[in-house]
């Protein structure tokens, strides 16, 4: 009896991480989706600075990180998406993403402003944007972790 092998899938994870407490927050992230019990999802972080477009169509899901800067995404992630979106246009119809927003404000304006250009991209959010609201707290690692390893899992198992 033959047995099909299951398709490796690919993770990215496009996430700013400026300071400590943003780094902490990647790692979480990737801490998740990387857990022992996956294994069929590889999984990549690329600081928006450095992601392509490539590397976008690389991946059949993405998890975006931003910090709330003056009330919108960090500068790198908005150059991120300057860069990849009219290449990825006609070719990522549907990519699965999640995202999580650290906000030293409310998150709306980020939130919203991811939302838009996904909406464009016809991306499909996997869950409402996470915002990691206020002072910095060690739960939001918790958070990220779970969200990478949902991500992953889903990904694996083909819910997404």
């Amino acid at each position: 009896m033959i047995t099909a092998m299951a398709e490796t899938k690919k993770l990215l994870i496009v996430a700013h991480n400026p300071s400590p407490n943003t780094q902490k927050l990647v790692e979480a992230t990737l801490r998740g989706a990387m857990h022992e019990d996956i294994d069929g999802v590889i999984v990549k972080h690329i600081p928006p600075l450095q992601a392509a477009a490539d590397d976008v169509l690389w991946a059949d899901a993405i998890i975006l990180g931003t910090t709330e800067n003056f009330g919108y995404m960090s500068g790198a992630l908005k150059d991120f998406f300057d860069r990849i979106y009219y290449p990825c246009l006609e070719h990522t119809e549907a990519m699965p993403f999640a995202a999580y927003i650290r906000a030293g404000l409310d998150g709306t304006g980020t939130k919203n402003a991811i939302g838009k250009i996904t909406s464009g991209l016809k991306w499909k959010a996997v869950q409402e944007s996470m915002i990691l609201q206020g002072e910095y707290q060690p739960g939001f690692e918790e958070q990220c972790e779970e969200l990478g390893m949902l991500m992953a899992a889903s990904l694996e198992s083909g819910i997404i």
